[in-house]
């Protein structure tokens, strides 16, 4: 069972390259997913020691960088809001 798990993985991760390849997606999605990235991080980071909000923190683990990263700033003030009505 155990070994038909790894083949079913690894067969849909080379047709997964395949797809992304084929495309001519590239790596260019990377990029913009990597910048995303970085600007999500540094968003809460800026939150968290701006001043502004004292007794609020956000902490900076995947699930709320991963918020801000496909929400982008609209996700950093529902993380604010979500912090300062329920904590």
């Amino acid at each position: 069972m155990r070994t038909i798990a790894l083949a079913v993985l690894i067969g849909s991760a080379i047709l997964l390259g395949l797809i992304v390849f084929r495309k001519k997606l590239g790596l260019a999605w990377l990029t913009v997913f990597g910048t995303h990235l970085v600007l999500a991080a540094l968003g809460i980071y800026v939150v968290n020691f701006s001043g502004l909000l004292t007794e609020v923190y956000i902490p900076l683990n995947p699930a709320t960088i991963g918020a801000v990263t496909v929400l982008g700033l609209p996700g950093v003030l529902m993380l604010l809001g979500l912090k300062i009505t329920l904590f």
